[in-house]
């Protein structure tokens, strides 16, 4: 933590940030009213506070997830929480907040259809009253007033009726007869509790009446000795007297009509209160109860403010709310005076039981129970089985995650026992299936591992003595230069493997004779090397007795053929130069052809020539060397300064590219012809080079050997620089 606080950037401009916060805000008790600048150095080192530990509130929560997702159980139960039981559980609240929803909407429709119901009785109640006080001529209007209202207290106990004084024309064509106009004086029936009788009709009402919903504000819980000090408020264009207590809002429908008259004298106005009977009857027909009203734009009021008590014009106590349920339906109300439009809000409380048992009751009947019961059983029976599915699934989703990690916790240990060097440490097999096959295979892997690991200590031994055998049969080729004024010889020799067959080697026969040879003995490897090492010491010793190249190889055939095993030969080329003489013999066992390129004092045509006279294999143990003997032939070829001569083996010619294409003799013999003019080496060198740009990155299939041999002047020195080896990976 102090390393973190101290030697890093976000923790440095922590401790800075608190350090210059605790500075300004010292000076700031100092000072008493701080400096500008000093609330800017502030905020900076809140800034850099801020920084820092975010920061760190980053790498917190990085490592976090680290080491609580390290474990692989963890991860599979997080990915079950997050595939299968958040989105299920998503679902079903998409679907309990659409029903919930949908119920809350539908109660404020049920809220709504009942005022526009109580609206339209107001509408029918003022109507049939203005037309009975017009039949009446204007006589008995208090009678009149007075039996329509208890007609309809019956059903609104509350309802007030009320005869406005009007002057205003109508238009004969806006109203269906043309009565003379009848004169009636102001009259009132029912309680009025409410708000103050209407004493005229506002302008912005025109003759054809009006219907709609209006508030008003009452008050409860009044103080006795405070009764003699009434106030007067305005409340939907209606005075009200006020000594102390709580407001409430509430609302009431009012309906105006006026007589059939062009020219009425009078208009009647029917209030019908939403009192706590008329809530109560909703309740009971529909399961919604409306719990209190505000007003959030009214006109000309003041500031609205929200239901507290009752008034006596509701009807007495409510009881509390016994439901969890409650919304809230926005409904539109006009202003008495003015006519502006406000809006209510209208805190509802819904059962959902009583309204969808109040929807199921109008649905057909099984037995006992409605359609809609049954589907509701239906429905609960699912959602049973749907939270059982999910429970079961979650318990098979913890039980199979155990059951995986279990096995991967076993295997982590058992690698980490393996690792220290127990490789006798068994995983105990729990499960049948795959994986406990991986947990078989692990014990099997255990307990093949130390023959693994001696086979690797026997294999390194093995590339070790290979390395050993390359090392001496590297030392059974030509060492050194040799020297032989009027002749340049050089030679290469790549094996395929850490050993080979091919060989090669020179024999200085005199002061002015040199003997030549290379082989390629059948097949690679060990084997072959050596055979190789057993011609050498045979054709280094007949070489002192036979001067002859054909004689040399008659002798050697007779001796291999007895000795190497059957299915095994050995292909050679042995050449004798004479610098005395001019002149190299040489004969050919089944060997490669000899490149033979003429001298500019050769009077031959300085093209290539292929030489390849007869001769069989040797080591072919039949007829007792009488094939081989009457096939072998030997020719001698007169040398001139600037000849040169190719050995090689099959190898040369034989290499291969990615497409499977051979070198060939052609390009070899090409490459001879056009680089005859450089030293032995540096040809040696261009034809390795051309030969490794040929083949490209396919490996080596064969051994590669070749020996170039150039005349020179017979007065100029000349050295043989024999036993030049490379390696190239096999």
């Amino acid at each position: 933590m102090r390393h973190a606080l101290l030697h890093t950037l976000p923790g440095r401009a922590i401790v800075v940030g608190l350090v210059v916060r605790l500075v300004v805000y010292g000076l700031s008790l100092a000072l008493g009213t701080a400096p500008a600048f000093l609330g800017i150095v502030d905020t900076a080192a809140g800034i850099a506070l801020a920084i820092g530990a975010a920061y760190f509130v980053f790498r917190l929560l990085v490592i976090a997830k680290r080491r609580l997702l390290w474990r692989v159980r963890r991860k599979l139960i997080l990915s079950y929480v997050f595939i299968g039981l958040i989105p299920a559980t998503l679902i079903v609240l998409f679907f309990v907040l659409c029903g919930l929803l949908l119920f809350f909407n539908f109660s404020s429709y049920l809220v709504r259809t009942r005022l526009r119901a109580m609206g339209d009785r107001a509408q029918f109640l003022a109507a049939s009253t203005a037309l009975e006080i017009e039949r009446a001529g204007g006589r008995d209007v208090a009678a009149i007033l007075g039996r329509r209202q208890q007609v309809a207290a019956r059903e609104f106990p509350d309802a007030s009726l009320a005869l406005v004084p009007v002057d205003r024309p109508c238009a004969q064509g806006a109203r269906g007869g043309a009565s003379a106009n009848v004169a009636a004086a102001p009259a009132t029936a029912g309680p009025w509790a409410h708000v103050e009788p209407p004493r005229t009709v506002p302008p912005w009402i025109d003759c054809t009446g009006f219907t709609g919903l209006l508030a008003y504000r009452h008050t409860t819980g009044v103080a006795p000795d405070r009764a003699d000090s009434r106030q007067t408020i305005t409340v939907s264009g209606q005075r009200m007297d006020l000594a102390g207590g709580t407001e409430d809002t509430h609302m009431l429908l009012r309906a105006v009509a006026f007589p059939e008259s062009p020219m009425p004298g009078y208009a009647v106005i029917a209030d019908l209160l939403v009192s706590e009977d008329v809530k109560r009857q909703l309740r009971q027909e529909t399961g919604v109860d409306i719990r209190g009203t505000s007003a959030l734009q009214a006109g000309d009021q003041a500031e609205p403010k929200p239901l507290t008590g009752r008034s006596g014009g509701d009807g007495g106590a409510r009881a509390e709310s016994t439901g969890p349920l409650n919304w809230v339906a926005f409904i539109e109300y006009r202003d008495w005076n003015s006519g502006a439009i406000g809006t209510l809000l209208v805190s509802v409380e819904l059962s959902i039981g009583r309204i969808y048992s109040h929807i199921s009751a109008v649905q057909g009947s099984i037995g006992n129970s409605s359609y809609g019961q049954v589907l509701l059983t239906v429905l609960f029976i699912v959602a049973g089985l749907f939270l059982i599915i999910e429970f079961i699934a979650l318990l098979a989703g913890l039980a199979l995650a155990k059951s995986i990690t279990g096995s991967v916790h076993e295997l982590f240990g058992g690698t980490e026992r393996v690792r220290q060097g127990d490789f006798t440490h068994k995983i105990a097999v729990k499960t049948d299936d795959q994986l406990g096959e991986l947990s078989l295979s692990f014990n099997s892997m255990t307990a093949s591992i130390e023959d693994l690991l001696r086979q690797a200590a026997e294999k390194k031994r093995l590339e070790e003595e290979l390395r050993i055998a390359r090392e001496i049969q590297m030392s059974l080729l030509p060492q050194g230069p040799l020297e032989m004024p009027g002749l340049s010889v050089t030679a290469l020799c790549v094996p395929a493997r850490e050993v080979g067959g091919d060989y090669y080697d020179f024999f200085r026969l005199g002061e002015r004779r040199l003997g030549v040879l290379i082989a390629d003995v059948s097949g690679k490897g060990t084997s072959a090397a050596l055979y190789m090492a057993e011609l050498k010491g045979l054709v280094l010793s007949l070489s002192q007795i036979h001067a002859s190249p054909r004689a040399l190889m008659l002798a050697a055939n007779r001796i291999i053929a007895a000795n190497l095993n059957p299915g095994s030969f050995i292909t050679m080329t042995y050449a004798v130069v004479d610098l005395d003489a001019r002149t190299m013999t040489y004969a050919r066992a089944g060997h490669t052809p000899l490149m033979y390129l003429p001298g500019p004092d050769s009077r031959l045509d300085r093209h290539v020539r292929v030489l390849a006279p007869d001769g069989l294999v040797l080591g072919l143990n039949i007829d007792n060397g009488e094939m081989f003997e009457r096939l072998l032939d030997e020719h001698t070829l007169t040398l001139h300064a600037g000849d040169v001569a190719l050995f090689f083996t099959d190898g040369i010619t034989e290499a291969m590219n990615e497409a499977d294409d051979f070198f060939g003799e052609g390009r070899l013999g090409q490459l001879i012809e056009e680089h005859a003019h450089l030293s032995s080496d540096e040809l040696r060198e261009r034809v390795l080079r051309e030969i490794q740009a040929f083949v490209g990155s396919a490996p080596q299939h064969d051994d590669m050997t070749m020996i170039f041999l150039k005349v020179e002047d017979i007065a100029a020195p000349a050295t043989i620089n024999a036993g030049t080896v490379e390696l190239a990976a096999s």
